[in-house]
């Protein structure tokens, strides 16, 4: 997967949707991985079903992204048991659908902490470990369609996303040249997130339709999986890629193509 012949990937938010299949993807192609996320009994069956690394186990690291010294002390205990982590993939994030007269400053600041804060202090907690060792390394952060797009019902969730753009490009530029930071933007994806936020939307029966609804929004004409979507920031993270500040739209074409005309 890379050129690296020690450290670690970090993976945040590892334990279901897109992180875990980033995790997976990047054990099964030799790299040795360290999952973030909230509950210890899903990242220690997470990692135990990791394909095995032969310079030590893989590790599930229980911790709130928002948290300051939460993170610091995951980073630490990576370093200490599997080297520096050459890549970190943010894939750590909560959306928490409301009108503007409901979204309360409990759930503006949730959002916030965990997407856009939780990805900075990650960011910070890995790059200066490989600014001190004198490494190189790839940073992904996962935005969304909703760091380009306005969406009623999603002020916080916008907002978030949108800044993940401007704090992308703007830490590709201090970090470059030794470490890349890139931002892959998918648009609907089917995971337990998007389950759970179409039931928060939907009235008792309505989940279908609005499933559905959502598919027929994307030119594609269906809804991504997390195994295509993680493949996408896999790729992002690799040296292959000559790209820093950059971003990926992986939308099914939501962004990039109207298709009002044709409904």
């Amino acid at each position: 997967m890379n050129d690296y012949a020690a450290g670690c990937v970090v993976v945040t938010g590892a334990t279901s949707g897109i992180g875990l299949e980033v995790a997976r993807i990047a054990a099964a192609r030799g790299s040795r991985v360290v999952l973030i996320a909230r509950r210890a009994d899903a990242l220690a069956d997470v990692a135990a079903g990791l394909a095995p690394h032969p310079a030590g186990p893989h590790l599930g690291l229980a911790g709130d992204v928002a948290d300051e010294s939460a993170v610091e002390e995951a980073i630490s205990r990576a370093v200490a048991e599997a080297g520096v982590p050459w890549g970190l993939v943010n894939c750590a994030g909560i959306v928490r659908p409301a009108l503007l007269a409901d979204t309360s400053a409990t759930i503006w600041r949730q959002t916030m902490e965990t997407n856009l804060t939780g990805t900075f202090l990650m960011t910070r907690a890995v790059a200066t470990r490989l600014q001190q060792a004198g490494l190189t390394g790839s940073i992904v952060n996962v935005g969304s369609e909703a760091s380009f797009l306005g969406m009623p019902r999603y002020a916080a969730y916008c907002a978030s996303k949108a800044a993940l753009l401007g704090l992308t490009r703007s830490l590709a530029a201090e970090l470059a040249p030794r470490i890349r930071v890139n931002l892959l933007c998918p648009g609907p994806v089917d995971t337990p997130m998007l389950h759970a936020e179409l039931a928060e939307l939907a009235g008792p029966g309505d989940v279908q339709r609005l499933w559905e609804s959502e598919a027929a929004r994307v030119p594609l004409g269906r809804i991504a999986t997390a195994r295509e979507t993680a493949e996408a920031a896999v790729w992002l993270l690799t040296d292959a890629v000559y790209a820093t500040g950059s971003v990926l739209s992986l939308d099914g074409g939501t962004t990039g193509a109207f298709m009002g005309a044709q409904r």
